[in-house]
């Protein structure tokens, strides 16, 4: 294929075709009046973390599960809670849910931190999916993809050539920062990035799972993250139909032969409206919660100061913390920090984990951590 002058799709800034339709606008504008709404609701931390780890959980389960992953959502919850938690038999899936989790994680992380759309963080989010939490930034594939209906064996899409993969994804990086520059709709961003990126498929393995992790930290990083209420990957999960069917929007299988450049309205159609939704369903539920009784507080996290508050929050990432990290959360010095980890383990509600380090780590008391 080398000799036909493909390359011309790859030195060429990526520009995606699309046409924003008086539904697209609508649903555009239906986003941004629930983000305002549950940014304005009112609810209480013990509410908000619940929700949170609940779309989480969600979010990972089905996402996985869109990839042929056998475990059950109550399962994938074990295995997220339960570090040692193993299935006989289901090894892969067990660890694809943990790759996967912590993954997420580390995208609401870096979009906190405002950490820019790169190709070495695309390389690092892989690198977590695929291998976890100590693998190093995987290369893009060195060969050709493709992929099969998994009934017929027939080709159902094949990708472009590894030579161009480089040149598509540093085109892909690029057209997001500046979209982010020029205000184009967060959620359009994030849809475009999306279909773009499994359409290059740059990796072997794992570019569907990535793809919508990069549509989440668009999201977020964009101030869409609807604090972490929602789970998209369900709704593409109990629809996959429409999902892949959206993502074909040329009948050709072949990227050179139409994908490269095909009109994009339908899918952005599909993603926005579907985003839509899930942003109604997160909306009532947070109004939903903003008006049921108050949960009682048990009387030993009513005696936690709202430092001790803000830090119980970190192990709802973490397993176990250190200095440095509840120094850089509560704004104070490594000693002032130390200083209050060791009354805190006084009081009880904190345990040392691993004094041998010379970062100390902490874990909480088994009644705090339940």
């Amino acid at each position: 294929m080398g000799g036909i002058g493909y390359n011309d799709f790859v030195n060429k800034p990526w520009q995606p075709k699309y046409n924003i339709t008086s539904q697209l606008a609508r649903w555009l504008m239906e986003i941004e009046s629930v983000r305002v709404i549950v940014a304005h609701t009112p609810l209480s931390p013990a509410v908000e973390a619940e929700l949170r780890q609940r779309a989480r959980i969600r979010a990972t389960h089905y996402s996985t599960r869109i990839e042929g992953n056998r475990l059950t959502l109550e399962q994938a919850e074990q295995v997220i809670q339960e570090k040692r938690f193993a299935i006989q038999g289901r090894e892969r899936d067990v660890r694809e849910v943990r790759n996967y989790w912590e993954a997420l994680l580390r995208v609401e992380e870096w979009a906190a931190q405002g950490k820019p759309l790169t190709e070495d963080l695309v390389r690092r989010l892989h690198a977590l999916v695929e291998y976890g939490n100590r693998a190093k930034p995987t290369p893009y594939r060195d060969g050709q993809n493709v992929i099969r209906d998994s009934i017929s064996g027939g080709i159902v899409y094949l990708p472009p050539e590894a030579p161009d993969v480089p040149g598509l994804m540093a085109s892909l990086v690029d057209w997001v920062n500046r979209a982010q520059k020029e205000q184009i709709p967060v959620p359009l961003i994030a849809g475009l990035a999306h279909y773009q990126f499994v359409t290059i498929h740059p990796y072997y393995d794992g570019n569907g799972r990535t793809a919508r992790l990069l549509a989440t930290f668009i999201l977020h990083l964009g101030g869409y993250g609807l604090n972490g209420f929602f789970s998209l990957e369900e709704y593409h999960a109990r629809d996959l139909e429409n999902y892949y069917g959206a993502l074909s929007v040329h009948p050709h299988h072949n990227y050179y032969e139409g994908r490269a450049e095909a009109d994009l309205t339908l899918w952005l159609n599909y993603f926005v409206g579907l985003l839509a939704d899930v942003f109604r369903g997160a909306k009532g539920e947070a109004l939903r919660l903003k008006n049921s009784p108050p949960v009682p507080v048990p009387e030993f996290l009513r005696r936690l100061d709202y430092r001790a508050r803000i830090v119980l929050g970190l192990f709802g990432k973490h397993e176990t913390i250190t200095t440095t990290q509840v120094a850089e959360t509560l704004g104070l010095s490594e000693r002032m920090a130390r200083n209050l980890m060791q009354a805190w383990v006084e009081q009880g509600w904190l345990l040392v984990a691993d004094g041998s380090r010379r970062k100390r780590a902490y874990k909480l008391s088994e009644i705090y951590r339940q």
